[in-house]
């Protein structure tokens, strides 16, 4: 029986994966009157007077909303709220099993920017923070900061910035195998939409100075702004510096390392031969990734990561998200910043230690009981030191 058969059976058996269970016991007359009429009017009483206490009294402390409107789905492209609703539900079970933290899906039957931020703004008193996902870009990207900018909850759209977090761990690890620095390696990026774009900007603040960025019409290139959406403008800022109008076979030769967040078969063999001693490639195109896993490896690739369980150094969200939102919760962030995002990539790759480093294990796996810890501690370490805890 195969993967997606068993999965169809599994989630018509369940109706579902979750489920709400009790914090307190509810099996008498004072049960009864402590958890609702009339005690619950004391608690509610106290957050009138200081909303700040719903952290003390309700669930708000450890909850996050997992908010989708279909139209990106991993994958599947543009499904719809319903069909979306087996991810959400989904992400919510890998915040409860890997984070602790009580998550609900809500998928939104509109696919209005305006719409979209009025609705997340006003579920989110119910809620300690939001989780995007699934929202194409660039409209993923005008939400999540105006939501940053208009709530003080932490609002994080995990498609573009769990990617990255991720990828930046990995890639810090995968330099020190190869012996090579952050600043002196050249990158070419395959798909510059939600998750490219933040890799893109997530590398170049770990230092990497040469970035080339390729969409579906080839190289970014400033001249051509007039072309672009807002997000691809700001990523001419910094990318191909020298405004070089190449073919991506073209800016391989001069790359160190390969991002892919595109299509399959969009890196050839020849394409990773004819680049740089000790090529890196992420390949993360899924299902199927932009170079099959066999090809990199017998084109010659040090390193090799993709976004699949079935081939070592998976580059998997799961190892970001739960940590980072467990830890921002813990202090009661207002918000996740760069700063904190770019500690959770070091935490993550400090897991691998040195002597454990090596070519087909350059990041934790994605089921390593290790990882949500130590992404939390890093986040609210940074998040206390940035004073935006309350």
């Amino acid at each position: 029986m195969d993967i997606y058969k068993q999965s169809l059976e599994m989630h018509e058996k369940a109706k579902g994966k979750l489920s709400v269970e009790l914090k307190v016991p509810l099996t008498s007359s004072e049960d009864l009157s402590l958890a609702y009429t009339p005690g619950v009017a004391q608690p509610c009483l106290e957050i009138a007077k200081n909303k700040e206490m719903a952290y003390q009294y309700t669930w708000k402390s450890n909850s996050v909303a997992v908010i989708s409107d279909g139209s990106a789905v991993l994958g599947l492209g543009n499904i719809g709220p319903e069909a979306s609703l087996p991810v959400m539900e989904g992400k919510a079970i890998l915040f409860k099993q890997f984070a602790g933290i009580d998550a609900i899906p809500l998928c939104l039957d509109t696919q209005d920017t305006q719409e979209i931020i009025s609705i997340c703004k006003a579920v989110a008193p119910t809620f300690g923070g939001i989780n995007l996902e699934d929202i194409s870009a660039p409209r993923c990207v005008e939400i999540e900061r105006t939501l940053i900018k208009e709530l003080d909850i932490p609002v994080f759209h995990d498609d573009q910035h769990g990617t990255a977090i991720v990828v930046s761990a990995g890639l810090i690890n995968a330099l020190k195998v190869v012996n090579k620095k952050m600043e002196d390696i050249t990158i070419v990026v395959s798909g510059a939409g939600a998750a490219g774009s933040s890799i893109i900007k997530m590398v170049h603040a770990l230092g990497v100075k040469e970035i080339y960025a390729f969409n579906i019409d080839g190289i970014l290139l400033k001249e051509d702004n007039d072309k672009y959406d807002f997000l691809s403008k700001e990523l001419t800022e910094i990318t191909n510096k020298q405004n070089k109008r190449m073919t991506m076979s073209e800016a391989l030769k001069e790359a160190d390392v390969f991002i892919g967040v595109s299509a399959p078969g969009v890196l050839t063999k020849e394409m990773v031969q004819g680049m740089q001693e000790n090529p890196i490639v992420f390949a993360m195109a899924n299902p199927e990734p932009e170079i099959s896993y066999q090809d990199a490896i017998d084109a010659g690739v040090a390193i090799m990561a993709t976004g699949r369980s079935d081939f070592p150094n998976q580059i998997n969200n799961v190892l970001a998200f739960p940590g980072l939102f467990k830890g921002a919760l813990s202090v009661r962030a207002k918000k996740i910043t760069e700063e904190m995002k770019l500690a959770a990539s070091y935490a993550l790759a400090s897991l691998v230690k040195e002597d454990e480093l090596k070519a087909d294990y350059i990041i934790p796996a994605a089921l390593d009981t290790r990882v949500s810890d130590a992404v939390s501690n890093a986040v609210a370490k940074k998040a206390k030191e940035l004073g935006i805890t309350r």
